[in-house]
């Protein structure tokens, strides 16, 4: 027997119906803040993750006083595909299984020695390999998927 699955409404989708702050908002305020560098490659990213996956979703989590109640950039997609960072010298891109993602292109930079996580860190003056950044994102997202279709 087929089981049929029925999509979630978004986090997205309600926040902007209501009329608050909707997460692509607080991302663009995100940007903004920054006005340096880090706001642009951010900005790179996000465009990036759009193309790739035209499904994505934007959230934003873990608002707080440490990050100007600004929080984080979430991209997700049947699970977290990615999130967005910014410190001093970086922007970091972690991804939630980047573990268990092929990286031929070796974009994963940062935070190596865990059993789940990677995450690449881009510096100021840094070129994006946007080729792979983008077939890194698709490869994330149909990792989610493929772990949800096997848990349903």
């Amino acid at each position: 027997m087929k089981k049929t699955t029925i999509p979630m409404k978004s986090k997205t989708a309600s926040k902007e119906a209501k009329g608050g702050d909707a997460p692509s908002q607080l991302i663009d305020a995100r940007i903004a803040a920054l006005a340096d560098w880090r706001g642009e490659t951010l900005a790179r990213v996000r465009s990036l993750i759009r193309e790739a996956d035209l499904e994505v979703v934007e959230e934003v989590k873990w608002r707080k006083p440490s990050n100007s109640m600004l929080g984080v950039p979430v991209w997700s997609h049947a699970g977290i595909i990615c999130t967005g960072e910014t410190y001093k010298a970086a922007v970091k891109l972690t991804f939630a299984k980047g573990a268990s993602l092929k990286d031929p292109s070796g974009l994963f930079n940062a935070s190596l020695e865990g059993n789940v996580r990677r995450a690449i860190d881009i510096h100021e003056g840094d070129e994006i390999d946007e080729k792979a950044l983008r077939a890194l994102i698709r490869a994330a997202v149909a990792l989610n998927i493929s772990a949800r279709a096997n848990r349903a």
